[in-house]
């Protein structure tokens, strides 16, 4: 048995991972209302308090082959984050106390690999392939390829040069009223909209700019238009740059394999028009609850490479 921890700063997550099934326990950070995030010491508090709870839900009793964690937001140099260092924190307690092995990795990495898991493709880390990682942090398409230190190793090819997609469905979110993270309520909204909107998006090379389209939800609020359309406006915005995105990935790198990973990329619109636009080509998404933040892949990670 293996398991994970993952710390970000949205979701303390913990999962076991037996070589086939996936077993998860985890639980938002609490935003107060109309904030857009937490501070990093907020965040630390609340994983520090809701790992113990974490690991009783587990029914975690300590029998484990090899601990895993994830330690940054991605395995750069100069990645760092406050909030992940609870989760290292626990993770060497455990590894310590039941003396296996401890293997850390990056945040990004687990999107990664639970999406593999999600779409039954685990073979793919031994080969090229495209993810997208896109979150409330991160707007960014990838290419991934074996690596014999860090299993895979993600490059940036692709990204958002300034607003992430998330921060845009989650502004727009919070000046509608709702609860952060936005993103769950924003979907359902956006599914209950008749408009179309037919958005070019704003590209510079391969890479995408959502700033405008914050300023154009300000207007359309300012302008009384109903919730319910602003929200698709917004999902449509995020959409149209990731389709854009992703036809001029498969222009210039043929076709590869590509996996969305990310909050997201659960969105039930943003899903459903990049897969009808692609449909003829080997596009998979993890299913929701392996696309939001987990620590499913981090636990998968430490069994792929205890196993190695």
């Amino acid at each position: 048995m293996y398991i994970g921890f993952d710390t970000s700063n949205y979701t303390t997550s913990l999962a076991l991972f037996d070589g086939e099934n996936v077993y998860q326990a985890k639980k938002l950070l609490e935003v107060k209302s109309g904030e857009r995030g937490l501070r990093q010491s907020d965040a630390v508090f609340q994983h520090t308090v809701n790992i113990p709870v974490l690991l009783r839900e587990l029914n975690f009793s300590g029998n484990v082959d090899a601990v895993a964690v994830s330690i940054r937001p991605r395995n750069t140099e100069g990645s760092y984050m406050p909030c992940f260092l609870v989760g290292e924190n626990s993770a060497c307690c455990v590894s310590k106390f039941a003396d296996v092995p401890l293997y850390t990795t990056s945040h990004q990495v687990g999107h990664i690999l639970a999406a593999l898991y999600s779409v039954g493709r685990l073979e793919l880390i031994n080969e090229n392939f495209i993810a997208f990682h896109v979150s409330g942090g991160t707007t960014e398409a990838l290419l991934v390829t074996p690596d014999s230190d860090e299993l895979i190793k993600a490059d940036i090819i692709a990204q958002s040069t300034d607003l992430k997609a998330g921060q845009a469905i989650d502004r727009t979110g919070v000046m509608l009223g709702l609860k952060f993270p936005c993103g769950a309520e924003i979907d359902k909204l956006a599914q209950n909209s008749d408009k179309e909107y037919c958005i070019k998006p704003s590209m510079v090379g391969m890479n995408c700019s959502l700033s405008g389209v914050e300023n154009k939800v300000k207007k359309m609020i300012d302008d009384k238009n109903a919730k319910e359309d602003v929200a698709k406006f917004v999902l449509s915005s995020v959409s149209s740059a990731i389709e854009k995105m992703t036809e001029n990935i498969l222009n210039k790198y043929g076709n590869l394999p590509i996996v969305y990973a990310g909050g997201v990329m659960s969105n039930t619109l943003i899903r459903h028009n990049v897969s009808r636009k692609f449909c003829n080509y080997d596009i998979n998404f993890a299913e929701p609850e392996f696309s939001c933040d987990n620590a499913c892949g981090i636990a998968i990670f430490g069994y792929l490479r205890d196993r190695k």
